[in-house]
């Protein structure tokens, strides 16, 4: 009898409908957030990873599946590790970077690594990605890790977030050499693979398998910071805090890939065993520019469908009154397709939620989500780093039917002012009516 080889698996019964099952309703999500999908080849050339990845990462030293792209090519090509420079590299291609930077990306597909196969790690896998051009700001931050935690209360998961700030090209350096004068203190201590990381990629020593204990006493990144990466941070967490949502702060926390910088964040769940994180993602301003690029910004994460189903079945299996459902978060709230439709049945953007001044930020990160969830209007949030008028400009040219704006004279009043981008009108609404005043003009 012929078996499958070691690493790969068959989904079948409950756990390829529980996997069908969260891939939807991922996208049914993104699509609330204004993501549209992108589909992405399977094979990529080896240099995309080298350069992105970086050539001392687990994934390019190890783990890839490489092997010439004809008989007689001396080009190298791989079969894909990871989701986001796949995207990045089709971003640049269609020139996007310099006509229209602003972009919001979903995909979903299986992945390649050659490792140790384990529980929740398997050499064939697959990922949920989102992927965030054109935002710096930390309100596209925190508004992906709410997405996250939508997702993770539509399946009822108990899971703990942790985020983390690494940092920028200003303030790293000095984070990254009391790493190497830690590591080179502690040289007896660590495995062969940290004696190579050490000068290499020092921040990899946090990332270590190994030598997790040892590295519980390592320097943590919240210690370097600039001013301008603390507020950034400082920023994350209050929208989180805004919206109620639950986190701790892992000041060691890194990701293994050399392109992240400022936030970083996994989801972990005690569910799927050692390989505890289900989520994880992070800002990457760096990679769009490093790739051939402009100097384009950026932010994603990537959800592990096999850890995420592990986790998800375990919450099937728990008697019903061993979790509390929050009915806000039903996954029939979330409609079948996410947004409205227009005549011709293609997807529209509901609105564009404005934000005028500091003061208004918050207020705008909660009636956005209000919006969303359990409003089940697709939204996207404007930066607030936009004046009014950049803002109206980019609700329109992704086809919004409204802009909603709230300044500080809305703020202490209690209402917002809804533009109706298709008739021109624009009138004041108190913000516990504009969901049904959006329903009833729509």
């Amino acid at each position: 009898m012929i078996q499958r080889v070691r690493g790969f698996q068959d989904l079948d019964g409950v756990a390829a409908a529980a996997a069908s099952y969260i891939e939807n309703l991922a996208a049914r999500v993104a699509r609330l957030y204004n993501f549209g999908e992108i589909r992405l080849p399977i094979v990529e050339r080896v240099e995309l990873y080298q350069r992105s990845t970086g050539e001392t990462s687990d994934i390019v030293e190890k783990q890839m599946y490489v092997f010439p792209e004809g008989e007689q090519s001396e080009q190298l090509i791989a079969l894909r590790p990871e989701g986001t420079p796949g995207v990045v590299r089709a971003y640049l291609e269609a020139g996007l970077d310099r006509s229209n930077p602003e972009q919001r990306f979903f995909y979903s597909g299986p992945m390649f690594r050659r490792e140790r196969p384990q529980k929740g790690r398997y050499r064939q896998f697959h990922q949920f990605g989102v992927e965030v051009f054109g935002r710096s700001d930390a309100v596209c931050d925190a508004e992906l890790l709410v997405m996250i935690d939508d997702i993770a209360r539509f399946l009822n998961l108990d899971v703990t977030m942790e985020v983390n700030s690494l940092g920028c090209a200003e303030c790293r350096p000095a984070y990254r050499a009391a790493l190497v004068e830690w590591g080179r203190a502690h040289l007896n201590e660590l495995c062969e693979d940290c004696h190579n990381r050490i000068d290499r990629n020092p921040l990899r020593l946090l990332d270590c398998k190994i030598d997790v204990a040892l590295t519980k006493q390592a320097p943590g990144s919240l210690d370097f910071l600039c001013e301008a990466c603390r507020a950034h941070f400082a920023m994350v967490q209050r929208l989180l805090k805004a919206t109620s949502i639950e986190f701790v702060i892992n000041p060691r926390l890194v990701r293994g890939l050399d392109y992240y910088t400022r936030t970083a964040f996994e989801v972990l769940s005690g569910d799927v065993g050692s390989q505890s994180a289900v989520i994880a993602g992070g800002r990457y301003d760096g990679l769009v520019e490093a790739l051939g690029g402009a100097r384009v910004p950026g932010i994603g994460f990537a959800i592990g469908i096999e850890r995420l189903v592990l986790a998800y079945e375990r919450t099937l299996a728990a008697p019903s009154s061993a979790r509390l459902h929050d009915k806000a978060h039903d996954p029939d709230a979330v409609g079948a397709v996410a947004g409205t439709k227009d005549a011709n049945g293609s997807r529209r953007v509901d609105a564009v939620v404005a934000s005028l001044g500091d003061a208004a930020i918050e207020r705008a990160f909660v009636v956005a989500h209000e919006l969303r969830v359990p409003g089940g209007k697709a939204v996207e949030l404007a930066s607030p780093e936009r004046k009014l008028k950049a803002a109206l400009a980019r609700a329109n040219k992704i086809g919004a039917r409204y802009a909603v704006i709230i300044g500080d004279t809305e703020l202490t009043r209690g209402v917002v002012q809804l533009k109706d981008l298709k008739a021109g009108t624009q009138r004041e609404v108190a913000t516990a009516d504009l969901i049904d005043e959006m329903g009833a003009t729509t």
